[in-house]
């Protein structure tokens, strides 16, 4: 594997696609799945400015089967044709399952796999480095995202990233943390930028690209993929207020109401993604259970946030 190529691939919008499934009984849509990924790609999504996250957490991993979530990722990746890199999501509580998800993702094309530290179980750094390691050995030509996901598992350390960054398919490192006068975001983004392609999970755009980070996490490109695409122009063109005030009139008006729905209805992730996807006309579903499905209840809410953000093509209610 071309480490510096991969690395330059992961570069851009990095864009999570929910995985569709059809009513009512929940079972994997790949046709719709794929028709999400044309309206990104037809709408200036490329290799330039955007990755394909496949069976991450808004495309339901968690409660999708072994063989659900490789027919997703071959789904992506098929209809991505080459012309957006396509990750995999892997997480998982089983190394034995990791490396298998690992070889699956490289035989269907993927060029990367997401890993983040086994939940449930309070696992240790070295728990971890572990782990990965068998990853990058069961796929040496895949590139590996590691994923910070400090508030379900152990979180990744300063000197964890030092020892991870040794291993030749690590290349990408999907970065949040816990605020604190430490400054550890802007340490590790700092520092590890030119090793590293680092995703900002954080949505502090302006500050990370100034410090070197050259990806970022954009669950808007699911309804909006113009916006995503200009933020990519403005980092690249270095307007850092530009970005900062886009992620406050269009982002925050979003991510608000996904946390008013976090603390007062349901849990999980993707499904104000896809009820942003179908006001605007694309085919969309629920999030599997225990996910609770939000289509009715906050229909109309998110319709005003979108016409308000200046979403295009919004349907009239």
């Amino acid at each position: 594997m071309d480490r510096n190529r991969a690395k330059q691939r992961l570069e851009g919008c990095y864009i999570t696609v929910p995985t569709m499934f059809r009513d009512p009984d929940l079972e994997v849509d790949p046709g719709a799945t794929r028709q999400a990924v044309r309206f990104l790609i037809e709408r200036g999504i490329n290799a330039d400015n955007g990755t394909l996250l496949a069976g991450g957490a808004a495309g339901d991993f968690s409660t999708m089967t072994f063989d659900e979530r490789v027919a997703v990722v071959g789904a992506v990746v098929e209809e991505a044709a080459g012309r957006v890199p396509v990750a995999m999501g892997a997480q998982t509580t089983s190394t034995r399952e990791l490396t298998r998800l690992a070889r699956a993702a490289e035989q269907a094309g993927a060029e990367f796999i997401q890993v983040s530290c086994p939940f449930y179980f309070q696992h240790t750094e070295e728990d971890f480095y572990a782990y990965v390691v068998k990853a990058a050995e069961a796929a040496p030509d895949i590139g590996i995202i590691v994923y910070n996901t400090y508030w379900t598992s152990a979180a990744v350390s300063f000197g964890l990233v030092e020892r991870l960054v040794e291993i030749p398919n690590v290349v990408g490192l999907k970065w949040a943390c816990p605020r604190t006068d430490a400054m550890e975001f802007e340490d590790v983004v700092s520092t590890f930028a030119g090793e590293l392609t680092i995703i900002d999970n954080h949505l502090m755009f302006a500050q990370s690209a100034m410090l070197g980070a050259t990806a970022f996490e954009v669950h808007l490109c699911n309804y909006w993929p113009e916006w995503g695409a200009d933020l990519i122009a403005n980092v690249k063109a270095q307007r850092w207020k530009e970005i900062q005030l886009s992620l406050v009139r269009e982002a925050m008006p979003f991510y608000k109401l996904w946390v008013e729905i976090e603390k007062t209805f349901t849990s999980g992730d993707g499904y104000l993604d896809k009820l942003c996807m179908e006001l605007i006309g694309l085919p969309s579903s629920r999030c599997r259970p225990p996910t609770r499905d939000i289509r009715e209840g906050y229909r109309e809410r998110c319709r005003q946030m979108m016409i308000a953000t200046g979403v295009p093509g919004v349907i009239p209610a």
